[in-house]
């Protein structure tokens, strides 16, 4: 006897149908699942078997091959045993379910039938419904996340034996009885079934990431230059680097940076939603994403923490702060090695992970956000009145030397922060709201002008594009020739000038970047300048 289910599981951040074939011959009792499967998947035979006949049918005393296809492709996770044990009741004719051929089926199954929810359920669902599927049946607790992708029906269920309507509770609890005559199948439909998102929380929405609540920049004392340095930043999405001594507000003016940034659209917040989704950190019973992400690892993470890796590769920082903020704080303190995984996908804004069996590419479009001592102590060219830098010019080179010319290359604002000179109740501080007003209508100015191009922001511009929407007058050509000279940068680093300037004259509502819009962005070129500086010193 044979029969053919449909599942699904992850492939990087992308939904992969799989049919899950079930056949049953004479033979000693004995179940096989093959198509590479992981431990998680082998070890779902008992699970699968217990849950049956907890559920009060009978498991097959027969041998039993199921069978995962395409059979060239590694599987994982436990999205599968739903469809192992419905397809093992079906072939063997016990249960029979209306339409099997469009309905997919994801979930995790317990000892005792209770359905647990997996991961990665926006992505599968989204593939199910691109590939003509009409249903999908998966656990109750998984369905409000389902529910976002429109045109599909989606049937929730915390139990296996939901599917059957002939069941009695007793005690409180489940004791069911499936069947009344011994070779009559059970006839299930799901209509009763079918969620209804308007009765839930299936269209709300998430106000941050990760329980993190992002306070305004009215409580920034002074620091008006960083304040115009990060609506600059968040109006373009260019990656910033503050640099101080310690206590100057470094951090706090960052972690209030996703504050000012714009809303997600639609298609960006399904995107991002994906990726929480398929790394497991979508919380249950919300909506899609609206906050822009915002990821801050700690010094010790690793290579692949970062970027992504595993077996089956897994999404890492850079692409859990897709669409949004990667911030990495006491920049220098992270590992070089580290640090140098970053040039990637700053340059090419996805990340391409290689494994023996394939090839994964993870999205990692993000804005890059650093802060930084300027030397070890901390307190190189501070104006401190008790505390004077005891690092020597040598000891100041080793230390910005953990971080590469090539990645410093691709930080487009590298800004000062002194210590403030205002106190409570001695001026307006700019507030939040107002730099989101300024970021919004460069934003506007921006969807406007890359209307038909496959750009959003100012600092995506490559290439012909780059110097077509960045034209320059004599004036200031000359000025940026001349200091592309004067501090020795690389080609990067004048691309990156260009791209910074657009985003100034877009904040100053000017079609036409001039010689001023130049000169700020140059002035943000902060280590060039104090690299050329040491340099002198120390010869």
């Amino acid at each position: 006897m044979y029969g053919k289910l449909h599942s699904a599981c992850l492939y990087g951040i992308d939904g992969v149908i799989i049919q899950v074939e079930v056949d049953l011959a004479n033979g000693l009792p004995q179940t096989s699942i093959i198509g590479l499967p992981d431990s998680s998947i082998r070890e779902s035979v008992e699970r699968v078997r217990a849950a049956i006949k907890n559920c009060g049918f009978t498991y097959p005393m027969q041998r039993v091959t199921v069978n995962l296809a395409p059979a060239d492709l590694r599987k994982e996770g436990s999205s599968f045993d739903l469809a192992i044990a419905l397809g093992i009741l079906m072939t063997s004719g016990q249960l029979t379910l209306t339409s099997p051929d469009r309905l997919l089926m994801l979930g995790e199954l317990a000892l005792d039938g209770c359905l647990r929810p997996v991961t990665g359920v926006l992505s599968m669902v989204e593939r199910a419904k691109r590939e003509g599927f009409q249903g999908v049946l998966l656990p109750r607790e998984n369905a409000p996340e389902a529910a976002l992708i429109a045109g599909v029906n989606i049937y929730g269920i915390s139990h296996l034996a939901d599917l059957t309507e002939a069941r009695e509770l007793e005690s409180g609890d489940r004791k069911t009885k499936p069947r009344k005559k011994d070779n009559e199948p059970i006839v299930v439909s799901l209509s009763h079934l079918r969620y209804r998102p308007e009765s839930t929380h299936a269209k709300s929405f998430i106000k941050d990431t990760d329980g993190i609540s992002f306070e305004d920049y009215s409580d920034v004392l002074g620091q008006q230059h960083v304040k115009r340095a990060l609506t600059i930043a968040a109006a373009g999405m260019h990656n910033i680097l503050l640099i101080g001594p310690p206590g100057t507000g470094k951090t706090m003016l960052i972690k209030r940076l996703p504050s000012i940034l714009p809303a997600l659209s639609e298609e960006e917040s399904l995107e991002t939603t994906k990726i929480f989704s398929a790394a497991g950190k979508l919380k249950q019973s919300v909506g899609l994403l609206r906050q822009r992400p915002f990821r801050s690892p700690h010094h010790t993470i690793s290579s692949g923490g970062l970027i992504g890796g595993g077996t089956i590769p897994k999404p890492g920082e850079v692409s859990l702060a897709h669409r949004g903020i990667l911030f990495l704080d006491e920049l220098p303190e992270f590992s070089r090695s580290v640090l140098e995984v970053l040039r990637q996908p700053l340059e090419d804004r996805e990340v391409t992970i290689s494994r023996a069996r394939a090839v994964f590419t993870f999205p990692a479009r993000f804005m890059l956000a650093c802060s930084m001592n300027p030397c070890p102590c901390g307190f190189y060219g501070s104006d401190h009145p008790h505390h004077r830098c005891t690092c020597s010019l040598q000891r100041i080179a080793q230390y910005r030397a953990k971080i590469s010319g090539p990645l410093l290359d691709r930080i487009d604002l590298q800004v000062d922060v002194p210590r403030p000179k205002e106190w409570p109740g001695t001026a307006n501080p700019l507030s939040s709201e107002e730099m989101c007003v300024q970021v919004n209508l460069a934003q506007s100015v921006q969807l406007a002008r890359y209307r038909n191009t496959p750009f959003n922001w100012n600092s995506e511009l490559s290439g012909s594009a780059l110097r077509r929407f960045t034209k320059l007058d004599r004036a200031s050509a000359d000025l940026l020739h001349s200091t592309l000279d004067m501090l020795g940068l690389s080609m990067r680093a004048y691309d990156r000038i260009l791209k910074l300037a657009r985003t100034i004259a877009d904040l100053e509502g000017s079609s036409d970047i001039n010689s001023g819009h130049i000169a700020e962005a140059i002035q943000y070129r902060q280590l060039d300048k104090q690299t050329v500086s040491t340099d002198e010193a120390m010869y």
